[in-house]
């Protein structure tokens, strides 16, 4: 009898410990591998003086470029991220129990329907932004930069 309420504990552990939270499928699935634009990389690496050519091998194209009423052009990098993760998880050991010892899991987990069922969920969503200005001027040297980030 000790052999099967030990093994009867161990199925219910494995059983309940499947479950995974929204955060740890979160992990499971983000892909940090891409060279991301990010305010420690523009603090890290745009200078006064930079040429055009050289923002761009940092940060990549622009969103969107203008020129002011002396022809000197203004970049605009503009971010947006999303990230959603969902989670659910089910399970149940009644039928589990029944099948491998011979006795309903009424008897040993003292439920009158034989089955013990478990159901969890979380959802988590989160937004980024982030803006970058660059002017430049007269000979494309980069005379200003600045930025705004926001998550919520």
């Amino acid at each position: 009898m000790n052999r099967i309420f030990v093994t009867g504990v161990m199925v219910l552990s494995i059983g309940v410990s499947g479950c995974m939270s929204a955060g740890k499928h979160r992990e499971a699935v983000r892909d940090d591998t891409a060279d991301r634009i990010s305010v420690g990389k523009v603090q890290r690496e745009i200078r006064e003086g930079m040429s055009s050519a050289e923002v761009v091998s940092i940060l990549g194209s622009p969103n969107m470029v203008t020129t002011d009423s002396e022809r000197r052009e203004t970049w605009v990098y503009d971010k947006v991220a999303t990230e959603q993760a969902y989670s659910a998880s089910q399970g149940g050991v009644g039928g589990l129990l029944g099948g491998v010892f011979g006795l309903g899991a009424a008897g040993l987990l003292g439920g009158a329907t034989g089955n013990v069922e478990r159901s969890s969920g979380a959802s988590a969503t989160n937004q980024r932004t982030l803006t970058i200005i660059i002017k430049f001027d007269e000979n494309g040297k980069v005379r200003d930069y600045s930025y705004r980030q926001s998550s919520f």
